[in-house]
């Protein structure tokens, strides 16, 4: 085993719909009796996963054809904590990704209100503490995304979930999905704001489309912690300018932006990529979701290698934001609120905690 495969990693962007094995998902998707359009697993396999060869045509069809699926199999208590569970550990395993943070949607996770949005919650993170005491040596923590396709009330219930499990390893908020015409940043600022003022980490997915006026007003107005993507900021100096003074940090990933038809091809990811080097600028290279895109830290890492877009040196300053970045921190003991609804969750599953 090399030294790089050796190095401990972190990750920062990893969205929990991309990244549980398709082997895991299959047995998942049959234990609850879902209907897949196909029978054969190679052909599941090939279903909720894309490789350049392959590409999207935009995001909005990534999340038609692809997160429908994933995130439609991942929708019970018993399932997406088997998901949280197997990210965790194999990320551990086949990369040394020894800090993770995973996000999802947890609307998106209970179908439309017949589970109960809660225990979806309390089940990610039961699923999360399984796997940080299989593996001591990684911290982990969840991150709970709004939605663009959702309605402000909608978002609103999200950010007041979050804010309530906070102590107990949710982390972060964010926005995520692809464009929508009925959706206002403006009017989801609010939210943010009170999310942040809860002391909750706040990273927003902007900038990776054309959107140039959304991306000015979150980095002027919301001020976030990080971004996802950001990758249209390399266009205009002025903002690069205010993003490298305000230490905001871009959470870039290549293969996925790549699939998705976000970049033309490698050359506009090198033109990107070195003008954040060089105007300051603070990033750190993720998967977007490693199962979906077929691909890990490591082999992100390699890719910037081989087509000669960074240098060993950058991306070891690029690891060193992801450790600093982080929205995780040392875990309290928790109010005495949020630790009786964990346990009376894992009391349900016939599990105890541990510590």
């Amino acid at each position: 085993m090399s030294q790089r495969t050796l190095t401990p990693r972190a990750e920062l962007h990893t969205h929990l719909g991309a990244a549980v094995d398709p082997v895991i998902m299959w047995t998942i998707a049959h234990r609850q009796g879902i209907k897949l359009p196909v029978k054969n697993y190679w052909d599941f396999e090939e279903m909720i996963t894309v490789t350049p060869e392959k590409k999207n045509l935009n995001l909005d069809e990534m999340d038609k054809h692809y997160y429908h699926w994933t995130e439609l199999i991942q929708s019970s208590p018993e399932a997406i904590e088997e998901a949280v569970h197997s990210v965790i550990g194999g990320g551990y395993r086949k990369c040394n990704l020894v800090l993770q943070e995973l996000r999802f949607n947890p609307m998106k996770r209970n179908r439309t209100g017949e589970r109960d949005l809660d225990l979806i919650i309390l089940a990610a993170l039961w699923g999360m503490r399984r796997a940080m005491l299989e593996y001591p040596q990684v911290s982990a923590g969840l991150i709970i995304s709004l939605d663009r396709s959702f309605t402000l009330a909608q978002n609103g219930i999200i950010v007041d979930k979050a804010i309530r499990y906070q102590l107990d390893g949710i982390v972060g908020v964010d926005i995520a999905g692809p464009d929508r015409a009925t959706f206002s940043m403006k009017a989801h600022a609010p939210l943010i704001l009170r999310a942040k003022k809860a002391g909750l980490g706040i990273t927003i997915h902007a900038g990776e489309t054309g959107n140039m006026k959304e991306l000015e007003y979150v980095v002027r107005r919301l001020r976030p912690h990080r971004i996802g993507h950001g990758l249209i900021a390399a266009n205009d100096k002025k903002l690069l300018e205010e993003i490298a003074k305000q230490k905001i940090i871009l959470e870039i990933c290549p293969t996925s932006n790549l699939c998705n038809s976000i970049l033309k091809g490698v050359d506009e990811l090198r033109v990107i990529i070195r003008t954040f080097v060089e105007s300051g600028v603070r990033f750190t290279i993720n998967t977007d979701g490693p199962e979906m895109y077929r691909t890990s830290v490591l082999k992100e890492e390699e890719f910037l290698l081989a087509h000669d877009i960074m240098s060993e040196k950058e991306l070891e300053q690029c690891m060193r934001w992801a450790f600093k970045g982080t929205f995780i921190r040392p875990r309290s003991n928790g109010n005495a609120q949020e630790s009786k609804a964990l346990q009376k969750y894992m009391v349900r599953r016939g599990s105890t905690l541990l510590g």
